[in-house]
């Protein structure tokens, strides 16, 4: 198998999206109804990911909507798209969930009904959340969880951890394909605030060691920062071939809780 298929097996593995879109149909198809209670984007992603916000609250697809997200290891990567989309905003004295905010007034006149800027990884994204919830009274019995495509599913495990009952439901931001063309790799389209290959390459290599369920990963067997995942056989032999020419992001321990 080649490098391109086995980078876009592992990047669909890794951005989960349960529904097709994000529309009350949609949502009524497959899980009878036509509203989550809530509606979470993570600001670990690119900026789209603040487009499939304003397009889900104008399909009315929740009652709430948060924006998660302080200060963690992509978000120097967004302040600086964000300056350069506005050079009026004070970008770099900002958290993700307050730059998305302004993405959506500035793009949409849209606004979340609450931001949570203290979290810095996918751990404490989701305990702040719920912390945020209870504090305001905000019921959930149904969530969806927006996240960059390169997190989804571990945003996914670690709200299974601590909330196993909810109806959890996964969008990620954006679906990334890559072909190879003249022998490099590249994108197969354009996708707003994109990562470059080589940081979509080491945020998805670094996702299939954290998500095992063995002593080295995340899941209970391990550190138990998540459920157990199930890591399918196609999604191990791709990593495997691709650890032949791409190593495994490290996690910074300057963003660990």
């Amino acid at each position: 198998m080649n490098t391109a298929e086995n980078i876009n097996i592992i990047g669909a593995f890794c951005g989960v999206r349960d529904v097709e879109e994000l529309t009350e149909e949609a949502l009524y198809r497959k899980y009878n109804i036509h509203q989550a209670d809530v509606m979470a984007l993570f600001g670990g992603t690119i900026l789209c990911g603040g487009d499939v916000m304003a397009e889900a609250m104008r399909e009315n697809v929740a009652k709430t909507y948060i924006i998660v997200g302080g200060f963690g290891h992509t978000t120097s990567t967004l302040q600086e798209t964000m300056k350069a989309l506005f050079p009026d905003v004070d970008a770099y004295n900002m958290q993700e969930a307050e730059l998305f905010n302004i993405y959506l007034n500035r793009k949409f006149g849209l606004s979340a009904d609450y931001l949570e800027t203290a979290s810095t990884n996918c751990g404490n994204n989701i305990t702040n959340l719920l912390e945020l919830l209870e504090k305001n009274n905000i019921p959930c019995k149904s969530i969806i969880l927006s996240q960059d495509a390169t997190m989804q599913r571990r945003m996914s495990a670690v709200m299974r951890k601590y909330r196993p009952e909810l109806q959890i439901i996964n969008y990620a931001t954006y679906r990334a394909e890559v072909v190879r063309k003249n022998g490099d790799i590249s994108f197969s389209s354009d996708i707003e605030g994109m990562w470059n290959m080589d940081r979509y390459i080491s945020l998805i290599m670094g996702e299939i060691p954290r998500l095992m369920d063995d002593e080295k990963g995340y899941g209970p067997r391990g550190k138990g920062y998540i459920a157990h995942e199930d890591i399918p056989p196609d999604v191990r032999k791709a990593f495997d071939e691709l650890l032949e020419q791409y190593e495994v992001r490290k996690a910074n321990p300057e963003f660990s809780s």
